[in-house]
């Protein structure tokens, strides 16, 4: 007989950086809740369970708050939990999060935060990764419910650009027409570009997977990899084959940038744009290095850098490209930034823009032997990005910081911070 889930009832006082509100039950515990607000009191049923708290997810709002909307569709949740509220509201609780990050890691955050507002707050995403569900209708587009290892089959997602979700459906047509079955495959991701170019990765269980003959209207290029299944991400084991190009390009600072569907690219490029134009401000035209640069999209938008370091080889050889044939006087070193501290120095302003994990402490403790004379951080996660600047205010001082909507309808926050050497 299955387990009925526990329900429970709580009023929520305020929204934490991971997105769900949170309040406290009848015996103490802290509950966090996915789909709702402060100042409602809602129902949910529980997800997990710990000694101190519980995680949920909201079955009936039983008090509603005034910034609560209607989700433009049913599976919110499982990519942009905040559809459930206002934009205004977002863009206020964001600013909130984030002020309130900085202080609990002891950032003296003398500047107030700038928040930048963002104008689409839906079919913004140049990249999607889907799941597959198979049923006796055949194969379909799937995505996971939240907090919880169930797939649910989809048309799309709305903050996903139009092209995106066209290409995705254009390549499932393709694969019902082979027989695919969801077994034998693990995701789809696609990238598109401004111009809605759309390229795509197939990540395939098989190493024997057919060969598909066909894209599917609407896609410039697809590469069918095999990934272990042992794994549940999307890990690039083997590569299989490739039809058509899956490279793309965007205009970044005024210059056009190269990538492809397996390297990093911001989601969000109108709002990356502004990001770079503030960066271009901040470093003010002094000599300076661009750590974790990706394919080179802002380090190369800012005349004044002469170096970028870049880990990842799916990302350094975009960079490289981008570089001879924009910029063929900056060095592009490839290696990760805790080993590539010689590169550090008292002259040049230092530029930022890890992955959630923040700074590895080598690379924290070597900017304050070589007391660059400014940084600017961009970080996805105010978590780390607030614990990293409480440790470099030991020889630095928070000069600016900005709040930036790179993805909206979702709690995730984007955001920059210049520090200057005290």
């Amino acid at each position: 007989m299955p387990r009925v889930p526990s329900v429970f009832s709580v009023s929520i006082d305020k929204l934490v950086h991971g997105g769900q509100g949170l309040g406290t039950l009848s015996d103490g515990k802290k509950a966090f809740v996915w789909g709702a607000l402060p100042g409602e009191e809602v129902a949910f049923i529980a997800t997990k369970k710990r000694k101190d708290f519980i995680e949920g997810i909201a079955t009936e709002v039983i008090k509603h708050s005034a910034e609560r909307v209607e989700p433009l569709e049913p599976t919110y949740l499982s990519t942009s939990p905040w559809q459930i509220m206002s934009e205004e509201a977002e863009d206020g609780y964001k600013k909130l999060i984030l002020c309130e990050t900085m202080s609990r890691a002891g950032v003296l955050c003398s500047p107030e935060i700038i928040s930048i507002p963002t104008e689409n707050f839906y079919r913004y995403r140049n990249k999607m990764e889907y799941s597959f569900y198979g049923d006796e209708a055949g194969l379909h587009l799937a995505l996971y419910d939240r907090g919880t290892h169930r797939k649910q089959p989809v048309p799309g997602s709305s903050i996903a650009m139009t092209a995106i979700d066209e290409a995705a459906n254009n390549i499932l047509a393709v694969l019902q027409k082979n027989n695919v079955r969801a077994g034998d495959i693990k995701t789809l991701v696609l990238r598109a570009s401004q111009s809605g170019q759309v390229v795509a990765a197939l990540f395939v269980r098989d190493l024997k997977f057919l060969r598909i003959n066909e894209l599917g209207s609407s896609c410039k290029g697809i590469a069918v990899v095999y990934s272990d299944p042992k794994s549940p991400a999307s890990v690039r084991t083997e590569d299989l084959y490739e039809l058509g190009d899956t490279s793309l390009s965007d205009l970044v600072g005024g210059i056009e940038v190269s990538y492809d569907v397996f390297s990093f690219f911001q989601v969000n490029v109108p709002i990356f744009n502004q990001t770079v134009e503030s960066i271009r401000k901040m470093v003010a035209g002094n000599p300076a290095i661009d750590m974790y640069s990706g394919v080179g999209s802002i380090g190369l938008a800012v005349p004044s850098v002469d170096l970028l370091v870049e880990s990842d080889a799916a990302n350094i050889r975009w960079a490289k490209a981008n570089a001879l044939k924009l910029r063929s006087n900056v060095e592009v070193v490839h290696a990760k930034s805790e080993t590539a501290l010689d590169y550090i120095s008292s002259e040049k302003t230092l530029i930022l823009d890890p992955p959630r994990a923040g700074l590895h402490n080598e690379l924290i403790g070597k900017i304050l032997e070589a007391m660059p004379p400014k940084i600017i951080y961009l970080s996805c996660n105010s978590s780390t990005q607030a614990r990293d600047i409480a440790l470099l205010q030991e020889g630095y001082i928070l000069k600016e910081i900005q709040s930036y909507n790179f993805f909206p309808r979702t709690p995730h926050i984007e955001s920059l911070a210049c520090v200057v050497r005290r």
